[in-house]
């Protein structure tokens, strides 16, 4: 269960950073990332990804608590863990590190892409507004 999990969470911060790398660079694919993103983010797009963020940050919480529990009932034996628990441990703190990283990277290219939209707009403005004045002159 674990490994498929950690296997999901590891491919979706790869493919996360890999769209922020191409929104981070001028490169043509940005231009069709910027317009799958667009499309994204029209109809049910944002009511989806908004329940997907919430679900995981509910996991994220969840996690975050199992960790504190294991961690408290080994100060609790003395400071002692037996395998099992370092163990979970281990895996708890790991999934939680992911989780949290999938949900700072999605806040990271949202604002990017808003970023990225903002400026093709005043860019195409500023063309406008060159022209005019060129044409005025």
């Amino acid at each position: 269960m674990f490994i498929e999990m950690f296997q999901l969470l590891f491919t979706v911060v790869s493919i996360e950073a890999v769209l922020i790398l191409t929104l981070g660079f001028g490169t043509p694919v940005r231009r069709v990332v910027v317009k799958l993103l667009d499309l994204l983010k029209r109809g049910r797009g944002p009511l989806v990804t908004k329940t997907v963020a919430v679900t995981m940050l509910v996991l994220f919480g969840s996690v975050l608590f199992s960790t504190i529990q294991i961690n408290r009932r080994v100060s609790e034996s003395g400071g002692v863990a037996n395998p099992t628990d370092q163990v979970m441990f281990a895996n708890r703190l790991l999934e939680a590190f992911l989780m949290g990283t999938v949900l700072f990277l999605a806040m990271v290219i949202d604002r990017m892409h808003y970023y990225t939209r903002e400026l093709q707009i005043t860019r195409r403005n500023l063309e406008v507004a060159v022209k005019k004045t060129k044409t005025a002159a």
